[in-house]
């Protein structure tokens, strides 16, 4: 699925003509793609963090709720902040600009993010007056270059190629773009809520952000005063975090883990559920586990289908039923209403009363609506896809109305 550091690569035209002094014509094909480029860490950490205004939103990635506020994730450009007082009129107030972030999460005023190898907590209690208050080194550390000891970053760059095919010959080829994306996590104490695609996550005074391979556990009791406790190897193919009930359900290309949380301070693992290699977000009650597992450029077998898995004995989960779907990504719970995130494909909303006929109780496919994650929130259903984000009033869950939508600038197609 999506590493941290994402490699997006987008065909945006198709040939020009060029005309030689023989009057021959010749083919250009003209690329857009993200290329490596390293970066000292001590650099990143030199560039002080000013506040900028207001930005129009290029690429969406992870989406927040918190209080009256809606955060949206740049990939590795920072963090877009809106007053969402009123869902149907949201007011873009400031950009925090925030190199190689790609994700966050909010305890008591205090948001957490990364900046490439480190963590940085911001304090939110003046929303106009943001402060960055504390900068937790080194704890993402798999991000180095270890041959280097330099940062990996990418560059947005347009190349011009004779072939249709071009390809860069050190490790990146050309690939169709994928949207980076985000768990809704169960709201508690005075943390926020995210998407379901997150990899940070709040619960019992603890952090905890998950990369490809590692859980690493954070003390945040003292918000202001993020503590790193430890990292825990999972395996690869480590993709999404979602807490529950004093446990963490952990999404991964090969499976969901469980871990007993209810020492946040160490957790420790009860069970780890295996599926087909596909990409695999997961939402969560008191008795099943809700998995879309799906297709894509990272995700290689085919499978497209939203799983339900009986978690009520948390230490031997079972598969309850599978149900074919088109190609899902995020999705969100709201009591028994699901909500799945079909990609280019739209938005579809289930009753899941019933786990065993979630097929025979649909209730709405909003094929217009292009949609990577979503959260069910207090006050509207907040979706984001390719061409912007969008939130719905859902208090009646068979029949969404749409309340606004935030454009992005420069929309690009989802895988």
């Amino acid at each position: 699925m999506k590493n941290r550091i994402k490699f997006l690569f987008i065909v945006l035209f198709g040939s020009s003509l060029l005309f030689s002094c023989m009057d021959e014509v010749k083919s250009t094909y003209t690329f857009r793609t993200m290329m490596p480029v390293y970066l000292e860490m001590k650099d990143v950490r030199a560039q002080e963090i000013s506040i900028a205004p207001a930005q129009e939103i290029e690429n969406p990635g992870k989406i927040y709720i918190y209080k009256d506020f809606l955060l949206i994730n740049e990939p590795n450009e920072g963090i877009h902040i809106y007053d969402n007082k009123n869902p149907a009129n949201p007011i873009n107030l400031s950009f925090i600009p925030i190199e190689g972030n790609v994700d966050l999460a909010i305890n008591s005023d205090i948001l957490y993010a990364d900046n490439y190898v480190d963590l940085l907590a911001f304090d939110l209690s003046n929303i106009r007056n943001i402060r960055l208050v504390k900068r937790v080194e080194d704890v993402f550390n798999h991000l180095y270059q270890h041959s280097t000891g330099k940062i990996i970053t990418f560059k947005d760059t347009v190349l011009t190629s004779d072939s249709p095919r071009w390809e860069y010959n050190d490790m990146w080829t050309v690939r169709p773009s994928m949207s980076l994306t985000s768990n809704m996590a169960k709201a508690a104490q005075s943390y926020g809520t995210g998407g379901s695609m997150a990899r940070f996550t709040l619960m019992d005074g603890h952090l905890f952000a998950v990369d490809e391979s590692t859980l690493r556990v954070f003390n945040v009791l003292n918000p202001a005063e993020p503590k790193f406790l430890k990292p825990i190897e999972l395996g690869w193919g480590i993709e999404t975090i979602f807490p529950f009930d004093q446990k963490l359900f952990i999404g991964s290309n090969r499976g969901m883990h469980i871990y007993d949380a209810s020492k946040p301070e160490n957790p420790v693992r009860m069970a780890v559920y295996e599926h087909v290699l596909a990409c695999d977000p997961v939402v969560v009650n008191e008795d099943y586990a809700f998995v879309t597992l799906r297709s894509g450029n990272f995700c290689v077998n085919g499978v497209n289908e939203l799983q339900v898995i009986d978690i009520r004995d948390p230490y031997q989960p079972k598969l309850k039923k599978a149900y074919p779907m088109l190609n899902p990504h995020g999705l969100g719970l709201a009591e028994n209403y699901l909500y799945v995130a079909e990609g280019k494909h739209g938005l579809k909303s289930f009753n899941v009363s019933d786990v065993l006929a979630i097929d025979k109780n649909q209730l709405e496919f909003l094929q217009s609506m292009k949609s990577v994650d979503l959260i069910p929130g207090p006050k509207s259903l907040i979706v984001i896809g390719p061409d912007g984000v969008c939130q719905y009033d859902y208090s009646n869950p068979a029949r969404l109305k749409k309340l606004s939508c935030i454009q992005v600038s420069n929309p690009i197609e989802v895988s």
